[in-house]
């Protein structure tokens, strides 16, 4: 007979996930949670979504990292769970946006329970699903919170109907894939009725546009205090301690983010880390740091639930065990999906590198070099080499996440090239499969034809359609991940800005053939030089510039979009002759059209095949990868022969 494993609990702690779509409240609701639990004194003045500390977050009003902060939570109900000196709520803020996945996923590991956001209009979308059958995998509770029940558009009764029909759909799937659940709880979903912004909670469901009938988010503490079960430990057991984040100090070097399953942590003491392929290295553990708010502060010791910060290795990795060195048991790797996007990235090699600033990061080393520090704190991508020795091919989960490394490395001084984005094709039963997505697409009951149109170019099958009479259709496609590069762009365009696109993993299907995601050529310079306005003003017939007068360009440079398909190399460099008569162009600046200005995504979204995007802290411009116009006419004829003996 075997002995019976005794179960402790922690009373005192709660930890809880807040999963959702992009934009539907997350770090909103967890700004006010934190402002009624007292975190911040009455004089403080506390921003906007505070958990957004990245400037990139901040621009792009979206959550990219995963995050966690501590809630005390010390009122009535802290009594009545016998626990009179108040209860510590870690809070793990995790991103909305499928491309991110590998931040849900770890952030997942770290709790013993979700709350489920969705707004009040929009209802569930595609990542809803995504981190909801994330929680589900993992065998987590679910509450489920209805935000922006004020909004005017809001139809609360529907987005309650389709959340627990998503639900009970995700929780079948789950069971038939041998995940055992507990579907009566499933069942008996709690549902808070949320509006973040105000700070107001109920479990009472307001009429459509309206707040919640409380001036508190108290229903929302007392749900999660009563139906997220607090973390159980194996009393005696040796030490388990997952580390499941990366961060540093300027003082203590690389910190880890450890949950603590059994066993405690005591500064000052020798531990062991069970390493990645096995291995276990002895360290001292020079320091515990435990979350209060949004600060981090010293402490002596750790126990069973909590999530602390430890320092004493340098080089901690993600998904490794602090264990006893005595008797190590770690912990089961973090399984991430497998990443379906990959892009190059290279040293930038065009006439104008290093020429606009000093201290830039210029050679491959440096390059290889910070692409290998992102592995470290980036579960979901994968660095693999080509066959130039100064580019790499980084594959990830998608390209917003990409773009956002890209973006990252631009801000810190790095100069590179990055590659239009292509998609990771696997050999299955012999044939060629590629990566598929599930879009859902909310857009103006005027813009269906236009919108059924582009997705039919990019061999997308429309699945299902759906008018809530409010006005707006919306319509999910099965479509290539090939066919969705670029396609924000165009659906912004046809739906004159209207259009909200949300595309989420459908899993591998026989590749669909070719899809032409442009029609429009490319305006290519065909030597260096400066943009002239006489030169812009003669061509601006022939299409839309991206760069200004008297800008820099050099040969093999897109300096704009043409009207017609197929490019088109023209001298943009080209100067007026002097005479001594007075010019009736004079002014020729004023009657210029204002260039395209755009972002490193949409630069990314725009170059075909044979283009890539230099990228550097000041500027970013699109290129030809061969920029010798008479070499690439040459490969582009050898191409052509090569595609027409493969028909």
């Amino acid at each position: 007979m075997k002995n019976e494993v005794l179960m402790a609990v922690r009373g005192d702690i709660r930890n809880v996930a807040i999963v959702a779509h992009v934009d539907h409240g997350k770090t909103t609701l967890v700004n006010a949670m934190l402002q009624q639990s007292h975190v911040f004194s009455e004089r403080e003045e506390v921003p906007d979504r505070v958990m957004d500390s990245n400037d990139l977050e901040r621009e792009k009003g979206i959550t990219i990292l995963a995050k966690n902060t501590a809630v005390q939570y010390t009122g009535p109900l802290a009594a009545e769970l016998n626990e009179p000196n108040g209860i510590t709520i870690n809070v793990v803020d995790t991103p909305g946006h499928a491309d991110f996945g590998g931040e849900v996923e770890r952030g997942i590991s770290m709790v013993d329970g979700v709350v489920l956001l969705v707004d009040a209009s929009e209802g569930p979308l595609p990542q809803t699903r995504f981190v909801l059958r994330k929680a589900l995998e993992a065998k987590l509770p679910v509450i489920l919170c209805v935000n922006k029940t004020d909004r005017p558009d809001a139809r609360i009764s529907e987005v309650v109907s389709e959340s627990t029909d998503l639900l009970l759909g995700l929780a079948q799937d789950v069971s038939e894939e041998g995940v055992k659940l507990d579907l009566d709880s499933l069942l008996d979903l709690p549902v808070i009725y949320c509006a973040a912004k105000a700070g107001k909670a109920s479990v009472n469901q307001p009429a459509d546009g309206t707040e919640p009938d409380n001036d508190d988010l108290e229903p929302l503490f007392d749900a999660i205090l009563k139906n997220i079960p607090a973390p159980e430990y194996e009393e005696g057991a040796p030490l388990q301690a997952h580390v499941t984040n990366i961060d540093a100090s300027d003082y203590l070097g690389r910190l880890g983010l450890v949950r603590i399953y059994n066993g405690s942590l005591k500064k000052g003491t020798q531990y062991g880390l069970s390493r990645v392929d096995g291995s276990v290295e002895h360290f001292k553990l020079t320091e515990i740091l435990r979350t209060q708010g949004l600060d981090r502060v010293p402490t002596e010791e750790a126990g069973p639930g909590d999530i602390v910060a430890v320092a004493g290795v340098d080089d901690i990795m993600i998904g490794e065990t602090i264990v006893d060195p005595d008797d190590p048991k770690p912990l089961p790797l973090i399984h991430v999906d497998a990443p379906a996007i990959s892009m190059t990235f290279g040293t930038n090699d065009s006439p104008l590198v290093g020429t606009e600033g000093k201290d830039h990061k210029l050679t491959a080393r440096m390059l290889k070099d910070r692409l290998d520090r992102e592995l470290i704190g980036n579960v979901s991508i994968k660095v693999l080499p080509t066959e130039r020795p100064d580019a790499w091919e980084v594959q990830g989960r998608g390209e917003l996440a990409l773009a956002i490394l890209a973006e990252q490395m631009r801000r810190e001084g790095y100069e590179l090239t990055v590659g239009r984005p292509q998609v990771v094709t696997q050999i299955i039963d012999g044939k060629l499969n590629e990566p598929m997505e599930s879009d859902t697409i909310d857009v103006p009951e005027e813009y269906m034809g236009a919108v059924t149109q582009l997705m039919a170019e990019r061999k997308g099958r429309m699945e299902s359609m759906s008018n809530h009479g409010s006005g707006w259709v919306r319509m999910q496609f099965s479509v290539p991940s090939r066919g969705l590069i670029g396609f924000r762009t165009a659906l912004l365009s046809s739906t004159r800005g209207t259009g909200i696109s949300s595309s989420i993993s459908a899993g591998y299907a026989p590749w669909a053939g070719e899809i032409s995601t442009r029609q429009n050529g490319s305006m290519v310079s065909d030597r260096a030089g400066k943009a002239s306005p006489y030169a812009m003003q003669k061509l601006q017939a022939r299409g839309n510039f991206f760069v200004e007068p008297q800008d820099p360009v050099y040969e093999g440079q897109i300096v704009g979009v043409t009207n017609k398909p197929g490019d088109l190399d023209i001298n943009v460099t080209l100067e007026k002759h002097m005479t001594n008569m007075r010019s009736a162009t004079a002014d020729v600046l004023e009657t210029l059209t204002p260039p395209i200005q755009m972002s490193l995504e949409e630069s990314l979204d725009f170059a075909n095949e044979d283009e890539c995007v230099e990228v550097t802290p000041e500027s970013i411009r699109i290129r030809k990868i061969i920029l010798d116009r008479d070499a690439w006419y040459k490969w582009n004829a050898r191409q052509r022969r090569a595609n027409q003996k493969n028909k």
